[in-house]
């Protein structure tokens, strides 16, 4: 290139504007289609619009046509600097390691699927961004992104350069706040409006409704009309927007959504209306489509209220019932995580999850964060070291001391987390979808049809049919059913102590055939277990190592043989490496240098013949009680026996769930309480002992080969894969902090003996979901049948469609409480 060509060359870059955000390119040389850039990601973002149709962007958030977004980077720069502040990061942040951060934000200009798309794929705009998922119901999107290649800043910079500025609030209780304000403002303004307008429209109508077919000024009558339609502008273009919209964007994708057909009503009403008084001079229906919209926001607000008190008994009720170890004065207690608080310490045994953030204060840490981040491998952490909450730990027990108060959202974040979701299809939901599809197909026909048949005798009745159709229909009703349903379902089992992770769980439950049991603390009393050590008498010293040992596990046989063992002159300073739990089989590990093992016979001698003496008389292994055998320093000292004492009200649950399912109890135990399980559990029961964490999912894998629906009851990382493979899968929880995942559900240990009046309840909540399909189809026949007869008016379709919807919600209500004070369910 010459010398006098390059000022020329210069002189183009500085002119030039990125087509994305318009500040100076500078040189850049980054263009798509005859457009320039000043950076990769814009020219990104720009081609990522372009190729899924979403240009309209550019011209939707700006009005400047020249450089249709001219977001200010710099002022975003400037805006979001304070997020470089670590006190700040420290509150926003949900997670962060060495590497991975993780944060969640609140993004008010969510608004629909063109968003979602969008906000996840930031990955593309920025490498330093590993994933991105949006909830759109909650309008907020968790982003996880390397802090080596990316700052906070930078994250929020970028996802409002493309046009969504999050919410920030450092002080996460007040995100739910605003994220209601926000959800609530809107709709409360739009209600207002159409209240305004509709009182005044009413006011300017009484003249027409006391007139009684007399004759009314007709200069005085058309002033009114005329302003009835002025009133009725905003009602129609803002109150009923979210209807249209809605609408709209339904046929843009090519399918018919359940807002097309309310949408034709109304668009009927008001044309209609404009032809009356503007050709006829006669009132119109302006008065039924102001009374229609300001209903429909009425409805909409009540959903919206009802859906937040089941949204917030749920956060409240429906914490977690795990309990935690809490080291007080040298003893350790076992409290509810909900009372968990700051500066407490806890004790964390070999497979626990953190309930809190905390830092660590005794032992060697390893940690898997496979639940907040998807990557399984742990990490090992040292004291003074800040440990989140959501990471399971691994190896011997260690100290933490609570620095953040328990968040049971952010624990239920991670109950519902992709990796453990089910991917059945939901019945209902296929049955909710196919009416909405043919719903607005089948208006459509008889909305044309009735007009058609009475356009031939009264061109006005054929109106006035075709418009009373459209909008007596109510498919609403259609698809509030299901959601109000299994809410208020949801509620009660709240109150009972069954806490589900989503409404489908119950129709899992309703299609069940085969109820699975675990026995160890699932149908036996682990704080009733009576403990009995036969074998050579343990030292002192030795019961001070078996105590040590077992205190880093959490199996419910562990920690009866800790609290069986006094505390007393045991030291605190025992020191425990190697540690290793094998489920199903016992644990191991260096106490102070010397070998401890405790667990079955053959995990400690590896299937080796032994015998050892007791009292001069030999004892060869055999099942006549469950055993858990110790060895010390690699001899043999003993067993501890444990009797079990099953839970109250088990027998009589079994029995009643005897009558309708198939039965099965699989264990890692021996068959020394068959007898018992017989007789609980009947003789048609299948009992499986001696059965590893494979052998459980296997089984299940068994009985769903041959169209067995499964419900699987267990109590610990031992039954993970069956409860994952199960339809579903119910986690029992009593003294000891058993998060699992996998689960579909957590029940109280105490209310296990319900679990056949919850099964009955969901059976119970699907029939009344299909009756009231059938109600919302008798009244639509009804309504639609007297509006092709002409019978209805457009005033009085107007009213009977929303109360179509609340009377379904009111219906609904009154029949889960019913049923389940006849259930006998709180």
């Amino acid at each position: 290139m010459t010398q006098d060509k390059m000022p020329k060359v210069k002189e183009k870059n500085i002119a030039e504007k990125c087509y994305h955000c318009g500040e100076d390119c500078k040189n850049s040389g980054i263009t798509s289609e005859e457009k320039s850039f000043c950076c990769e990601g814009c020219k990104a973002v720009y081609e990522i619009l372009k190729g899924n149709d979403l240009c309209s962007y550019y011209t939707d958030y700006n009005k400047d046509e020249k450089y249709p977004t001219k977001l200010s980077v710099i002022k975003f720069e400037n805006k979001f600097e304070y997020l470089n502040d670590t006190d700040i990061q420290k509150k926003l942040l949900d997670f962060k390691d060495n590497k991975i951060s993780k944060v969640t934000f609140i993004i008010p200009s969510i608004h629909c699927s063109s968003c979602i798309w969008l906000l996840e794929k930031l990955f593309k705009l920025n490498s330093g961004i590993k994933s991105s998922v949006v909830d759109f119901p909650k309008k907020s999107i968790t982003i996880i992104f390397d802090h080596s290649a990316i700052s906070l800043k930078d994250v929020v910079v970028l996802i409002s350069s493309i046009g969504y500025e999050p919410l920030i609030s450092p002080e996460k209780n007040d995100d739910q706040i605003k994220r209601d304000e926000f959800k609530n403002k809107d709709l409360t303004l739009k209600i207002g409006i159409a209240g305004f307008c509709l009182g005044n429209i009413m006011l300017l109508s009484f003249p027409e409704y006391l007139s009684n077919g007399g004759e009314i000024d007709s200069q005085l009558k058309n002033i009114f009309n005329y302003l009835n339609i002025l009133l009725s502008l905003p009602v129609f273009f803002y109150s009923a927007s979210d209807y249209f919209i809605s609408a709209w964007k339904a046929v843009k994708k090519n399918y018919i959504n359940i807002d097309f057909p309310i949408s034709l009503g109304l668009i009927a009403l008001f044309v209609r209306s404009l032809y009356e008084i503007i050709l006829f001079n006669n009132s119109g229906y302006i008065d039924s489509l102001a009374g229609l919209i300001f209903l429909l926001l009425i409805g909409k607000l009540f959903q919206s209220k009802t859906y937040q008190t089941l949204n917030f008994e749920r956060d409240y009720k429906s914490y977690f019932p795990v309990s935690v170890t809490v080291l007080k004065n040298g003893n350790e207690i076992s409290i509810p995580v909900a009372k968990l608080e700051t500066g407490e310490r806890i004790l964390i045994r070999n497979g626990e999850i953190i309930p809190a953030d905390s830092i660590l204060f005794n032992g060697n840490a390893n940690i898997d964060y496979s639940f907040v981040t998807g990557e399984s491998m742990p990490e090992q952490k040292v004291m003074g070291e800040i440990i989140y909450a959501g990471g399971r730990h691994f190896g011997s027990a260690i100290e933490l001391e609570v620095i953040k108060t328990v968040s049971q959202s952010y624990l239920t974040q991670l109950w519902n987390n992709d990796a453990f979701k089910k991917t059945q299809k939901s019945n209902i939901q296929n049955l909710t979808d196919k009416v909405s599809k043919y719903f607005t197909v089948i208006i459509l026909a008889i909305a044309f049809g009735s007009g058609l048949f009475w356009i031939r005798e009264d061109i006005n009745k054929a109106i006035d049919a075709f418009t009373t159709v459209l909008i007596i229909a109510c498919p609403c009703a259609f698809a509030l059913t299901t959601p109000f349903a299994f809410g208020y379902t949801l509620r009660i089992f709240g109150r009972n102590k069954f806490y589900l992770k989503k409404g489908s769980v119950i129709e899992d439950m309703s299609n069940i055939n085969t109820v699975v049991f675990d026995k160890t603390g699932t149908i036996t009393d682990s704080g009733n277990i009576s403990v009995k050590f036969f074998g050579s008498k343990l030292s002192h010293t030795e019961l001070c190592l078996v105590k040590t040992l077992v205190r880093n596990s959490s199996h419910p046989l562990s920690r009866k043989i800790f609290e069986s063992i006094s505390s007393e002159d045991c030291s605190d300073d025992l020191e425990v490496t190697n540690f290793d739990e094998s489920i199903s089989d016992g644990i191991s590990g260096i106490v102070s240098g010397i070998p401890v093992k405790v667990g079955n016979i053959k995990y400690l001698l590896k299937d080796l013949d032994c015998s050892y003496y007791e009292s001069g008389h030999e004892f060869i292994k055999k099942p006549f009680s469950t055993n858990v055998f110790i060895s010390i320093n690699n001899f043999i000292k003993g067993y501890y026996s444990f009797r079990n004492i099953y839970r109250a009200g088990i027998d009589k649950a079994a029995d009643e769930l005897s009558e309708d399912y198939e039965l099965a109890v699989i264990t890692g135990d021996n068959n020394s309480e068959m007898n018992n399980l017989i007789k609980i559990f009947g003789s048609r029961a299948k009992l499986l002992f001696n059965q590893k964490p494979q052998d459980k999912l296997n089984y299940v894998k068994e009985i769903q080969s041959v169209s067995g629906k499964v419900l699987m009851i267990g109590d610990g990382l031992n039954d993970a894969g069956a409860l994952k493979q199960s339809e579903v899968g119910i986690s029992v929880s009593e003294n000891i902090t058993n998060f699992l995942p996998s689960c579909d559900a957590i029940i109280d240990a105490d209310e296990i003996s319900k679990i056949g009046k919850f099964i009955r309840f969901s059976k119970t909540t699907i029939n009344i979901i299909r009756a009231s399909f059938v109600i919302s189809f008798v009244y639509n026949i009804i309504g639609l049948y007297l509006a092709a007869q002409g019978i209805f008016s457009p005033l009085v379709a107007a009213i009977l469609m929303p109360f179509n919807s609340i009377s379904i919600i009111v219906i609904i209500f009154l029949l889960t409480n019913f049923f389940a004070k006849r259930r006998g369910l709180a």
